[in-house]
């Protein structure tokens, strides 16, 4: 099983009630995620991710399609699943009156980790991720910021091969952020742990994901990494400026000789986006010099993930983050014990 993918869904796919209107969260959901990967999964609220994450963890069932998690049928061997992965959620998962250090202890418990063991773990954890200042305060006493520490903490308890977060780094300060994530990287460096997450911190994914997968209406719309994303959908973007508009006309024809990409006058400038800026831009320097074009300015704006995902749906991420009104409630809002699922 060393060899099989630690995710393999195909065509998963989750309908629910809503109002008496069925809403589709996610559409035919197929794809792979291999042993000791650290995936990013982005989408603004609504777009089904975590909806996605809730059938994988075997939270809810899918109304069609399958998977296996960890070498195990979600929908026939849960159990198994479950034993196999850690799964951070939005909400908190802690006894809100047993003491935060306790929970961590229990849960180890839970998952048949011998007593010492789960102490010394907890501690380990509690130290990482800077527990310790209210470690013995119940999980009811402690801040949003402090119950999420505590709920990513719970859920590595286990030291678990495949591990789930729905953005885990939510209401965290800059420094915790950056002890979360250091410790999930010594996670896969020790353990060859494999992260699957979801997060609206694009700076994240760009930094630590091996790959980015974008979803979209309930639907992936690219799955690659995040450089080949930036180069292939989004682009460096080029400004060059000129004395006036007239320049600025005659430079576009200049510039089209060098790429295929389309570029366009704004005013004075002459603007286009090319996955090869740098290399480009100092051609267009050269070749307008020669023209006898001036450029009085030049700049290179490498892409962002934002800028992907505005090429793919002609939305940013940021315009994105309101769910939309027809199915906000289908992913991240909803309730599934309240909203009937159809089967």
């Amino acid at each position: 099983m060393s060899n099989e993918p630690i995710i393999q869904a195909h065509q998963l796919t989750k309908r629910f009630t809503v109002k008496q209107k069925v809403v589709e969260a996610v559409s035919d959901l197929s794809f792979e995620v291999a042993r000791g990967e650290l995936v990013a999964f982005l989408g603004p609220n609504g777009a089904g991710k975590t909806t996605s994450l809730r059938m994988l963890t075997t939270l809810i069932p899918p109304t069609s399609g399958t998977a296996r998690v960890v070498g195990h049928d979600i929908l026939t061997q849960a159990a198994g699943v479950r034993a196999r992965i850690g799964y951070v959620g939005q909400l908190t998962s802690g006894s809100f009156a047993q003491r935060a250090r306790d929970e961590l202890v229990s849960q180890g418990l839970f998952h048949g980790i011998p007593r010492a063991e789960s102490v010394r773990r907890a501690e380990t954890l509690i130290e990482s991720l800077d527990l310790a200042p209210f470690a013995t305060r119940t999980v009811q006493q402690l801040s949003g910021g402090q119950k999420r520490r505590l709920d990513v903490a719970l859920g590595l308890m286990h030291a678990p091969p495949l591990l789930f977060l729905d953005e885990p780094s939510t209401g965290l300060d800059p420094q915790s952020r950056a002890n979360l994530w250091q410790h999930i990287l010594d996670l896969r460096e020790r353990h060859g742990t494999t992260v699957f997450l979801t997060t609206h911190y694009l700076e994240e994914a760009d930094r630590y994901a091996e790959r980015v997968m974008v979803m979209d209406r309930g639907r992936v719309v690219a799955d690659d990494t995040a450089t080949r994303l930036k180069a292939n959908l989004a682009g460096d973007l080029l400004t060059l400026g000129f004395p006036d508009p007239e320049v600025a006309q005659r430079a576009l024809g200049v510039i089209a000789g060098l790429t295929h990409r389309e570029a366009r006058r704004e005013d004075s400038s002459v603007v286009l986006t090319t996955p090869d800026g740098d290399a480009l831009l100092p051609r267009a320097v050269r070749a307008l010099d020669a023209a006898g074009l001036q450029v009085v300015r030049a700049t290179g704006v490498p892409p962002t993930l934002d800028d992907v995902f505005l090429a793919l749906t002609g939305r940013t991420l940021r315009e994105a983050e309101e769910p939309r009104s027809d199915d906000a409630s289908a992913d991240e809002s909803l309730d599934p014990a309240t909203a009937g699922a159809t089967r």
